[in-house]
């Protein structure tokens, strides 16, 4: 203002340019506009100083608008604003703005292709390159940088032959690789990600002095394809390997299923002195995911406080997911609770957390607020809603997803089957199957499992086998799927027989398939087989029964009246019986006769659950039978003073 009332300004439009550059880099818009609208006169430095003030806040909008208002636009003013609008992702615009562009240099052909590829879209910088090359007149706005942006989008789009013509033109425009990093390390990355391990391993050896990043891109690429040896060379030949190298190979390792030597890789790291970065934890917490070791979770954790990166996004959905998987949900739900940020990968993760530990209520919550959704989240609120028996939820929300004209999945539709399946309704699962077939999902393998489980919880066991013969392929979990069909539906000599095709065909059994054929010599009294088949599981296939084995072979053995197996059993178990095992026992003594064992089981059943009101009946009439009337008395008087009351019993009608 000094400067306007001593009338210097009105002398010199240098002197005005340089103060309103001033507030331009001080992001001062409102004294940088005044002073202009102040100005006597004014040239395309002022308007493109004024412009560029407006851009630098933020303030689009008024940037085209005095952009539109110039009376004389340079190479500079255009250049500017295509590139300001292409880098803060306005890309319809920027293009639009680009073709209006009287002509065009190297500048702004570099800025428009970089930004499509940088925001997602290599196919259309792909486009924009062929564009300049057609043109013979463009040929002098080939430089390093757009070859290089032209690379990274064929990588990106898997364009390998697209790929192959760039790097012609790399020679014909006389550029040596050893002239130019970046130039090979988009080459190295082209031909890893596409597959060509070969020539980008050909490129490595033309370079006297090979970069980190270039190295990088070989052992990903290698890692990609599965050749961890060929990526260890790659990383051994560095004397001291930087945190970028670090990081490949143990994603390497970790993508291709070798957890351990994932972490002894980044224990390594430490001990060399290199800090792992947010990139290294994430790849951990993905190998303690895989490996299911909490405590491994737990220290990457601390760890990850230390290094300050809890708050990453990329972390901090990984140590959720880690948890998660850990069956750690309190130490996940904690985790979110504390974060101040989050993206949609997240929270779709903190849906299957939540529902994962019962809180579907939270989950609803999550999936209701969230800003924006993909098909993931739609599928993870679906799923959440069929563990959680609310299957008409679950229905709805496929209701919601159909009348969206979402692009739905196999998973999608797995889901809404399991929905289908909790409900009983056979009319309506086989009518989403129908709408699975329309768009090519019939012989989907996880949609087929999904159909034999449906079919089975249906009453519908034989249509649920003909589906699991016709599959194209099967797994474990289909095999698994139609066992349990068998073994809820009292299909015991078939469960068995299936269990034996299951193996001679050399699929290796689960924790999950024992539970099911067990449950199934249960259910149809088969305790000799049974007895073996504990046996073979713990002898032959090296697998440690859970709480679920013993309670179905204690069910078995009290059932049959094999009282001296049963309790046996609960006392060579590696964990204390639950309420569940000793009612098994208790049934299994009311049935034959067995007052002692009973009074025992009632009497644990009571310590367990203390409100458990069966129990003390069940109790009182064991003792009344025995002839101990005193004690029969007591168990009663003990339910008057609880104030407990036998539930008389109804008949379905009167409901």
């Amino acid at each position: 203002m000094a400067f306007l009332k001593t009338g210097i300004l009105n002398s010199s439009v240098a002197v005005a340019n340089r103060l309103l550059q001033l507030y331009s880099r001080c992001r001062n818009l409102q004294d940088a506009s005044h002073l202009f609208d102040e100005m006597p006169q004014t040239n395309s430095f002022s308007w493109n100083t004024l412009v560029q003030a407006h851009l630098n806040s933020g303030h689009t909008h008024s940037a085209l608008h005095l952009f539109n208002a110039m009376p004389h636009k340079t190479h500079f003013s255009w250049n500017m604003v295509v590139s300001a609008f292409a880098k803060s992702g306005h890309l319809q615009l920027a293009h639009s703005l680009f073709n209006a562009m009287p002509s065009k240099n190297h500048l702004v052909w570099n800025s428009i292709i970089h930004s499509y590829s940088r925001h997602g879209h290599p196919g259309k910088a792909l486009f924009l390159f062929k564009s300049m090359n057609s043109d013979p007149s463009q040929e002098v706005h080939r430089d390093a940088f757009v070859l290089a942006t032209a690379l990274g989008a064929c990588a990106d789009s898997l364009a390998l032959n697209c790929g192959k013509q760039v790097h012609a033109r790399v020679f014909v425009d006389g550029m040596g690789l050893e002239l130019d990093r970046v130039l090979c390390s988009s080459l190295i990355n082209l031909y890893g990600k596409c597959g060509d391990l070969d020539s980008a391993a050909r490129i490595v050896s033309f370079v006297r002095d090979v970069d980190e990043f270039s190295l990088s891109a070989l052992i990903s690429g290698y890692a990609n394809a599965g050749r961890m040896r060929e990526a260890r060379s790659v990383f051994d030949s560095k004397v001291d390997p930087c945190a970028v190298l670090w990081n490949s190979i143990i994603s390497g390792y970790v993508s291709n299923g070798e957890e351990v030597e994932a972490v002894n890789l980044f224990s390594a790291m430490l001990r060399n002195g290199v800090q792992g970065d947010a990139s290294a934890v994430a790849n951990i917490l993905s190998a303690a995911s895989g490996l299911l070791v909490v405590e491994l979770v737990k220290q990457m954790h601390v760890y990850a406080c230390k290094a300050g990166v809890t708050h990453d996004i990329v972390v901090a959905s990984s140590l959720l997911d880690a948890y998660s998987k850990c069956q750690s949900p309190c130490e996940a739900c904690k985790l979110f609770s504390e974060l101040k940020e989050y993206d949609t990968i997240l929270l779709n993760t903190m849906i299957t957390v939540y529902s994962n530990c019962g809180r579907i209520e939270d989950a609803k919550l999550i999936f209701n607020t969230m800003p924006s959704k993909t098909l993931i989240s739609w599928n993870s609120i679906l799923v959440g809603l069929t563990q959680n028996a609310c299957p008409s939820e679950a229905l709805n929300i496929f209701s919601q997803m159909n009348k969206l004209d979402l692009k739905m999945d196999r998973f999608s539709f797995a889901s809404v089957i399991s929905a289908c399946a909790c409900r009983s309704s056979l009319e309506l699962g086989e009518q989403v199957f129908g709408k699975a077939i329309t768009i090519g999902l019939e012989s989907d393998q996880i949609i087929s499992t999904s159909l034999v489980d449906f079919y089975c919880k249906c009453g519908f066991v034989e249509i649920g086998r003909k589906v699991f013969d016709g599959m194209v392929k099967t797994d474990e979990v289909s095999w698994n799927t139609m066992l349990m069909g068998y073994a809820t539906n009292g299909y015991g000599i078939e469960a068995l027989t299936l269990f034996c095709e299951m193996t001679y065909g050399g699929v290796w059994p689960s924790a999950i398939t024992f539970t099911g054929v067990l449950s199934a010599c249960d259910h149809s009294g088969l305790v000799e087989e049974g007895r073996n088949l504990f046996h073979t599981m713990k002898h032959s296939y090296n697998i440690n029964p859970g709480i679920e084995h013993f309670s179905c072979m204690v069910d078995l053995f009290a059932r049959a009246g094999y009282f001296e197996e049963a309790m046996d059993l609960i006392e060579e178990m590696p964990f204390q019986a639950d309420a569940n095992m000793w009612l098994s026992v208790l049934r299994g003594c009311i049935a034959h006769g067995n007052k002692t064992i009973g009074k025992m089981a009632a009497e644990q059943i009571i310590q367990l659950e203390p409100e458990n009101t069966g129990a003390y009946i069940q109790l009182s009439n064991i003792l009344a039978s025995s002839g101990d009337w005193e004690g029969s008395a007591l168990v009663r008087e003990l339910m008057r003073d609880k104030h407990f009351q036998k539930i008389p019993g109804c008949s379905w009608a009167d409901c």
